[in-house]
């Protein structure tokens, strides 16, 4: 295989890649009821993710759950606060 056939074939296996994250991540009714707000922030900080606060209340208002985003929040911190080195 060329270069360019390889830089394709590597853009198109990114592109499939990131369309199956996008789908995993949306919660479903039994995840939004059962979440523990505080450790989804401290993973999302672990993974160095911006706030998904915002994300995760739109997945949940249309499954009837409101998001505890204080509780969120505090996890985020307390993650950024214990993996700051992956954080930029």
């Amino acid at each position: 295989m060329n270069s360019t056939g390889a830089l394709r074939s590597l853009r198109i296996s990114a592109a499939l890649a990131v369309a199956g994250l996008s789908a995993c991540a949306g919660l479903d009714a039994g995840q939004c009821r059962d979440a523990d707000w505080y450790e989804i922030g401290y993973r999302d900080a672990r993974y160095k993710l911006q706030s998904q606060a915002e994300l995760y209340t739109q997945q949940c208002e249309r499954h009837g759950v409101k998001v505890d985003a204080a509780r969120y929040e505090q996890g985020l911190r307390q993650g950024r606060y214990d993996f700051p080195d992956r954080m930029t």
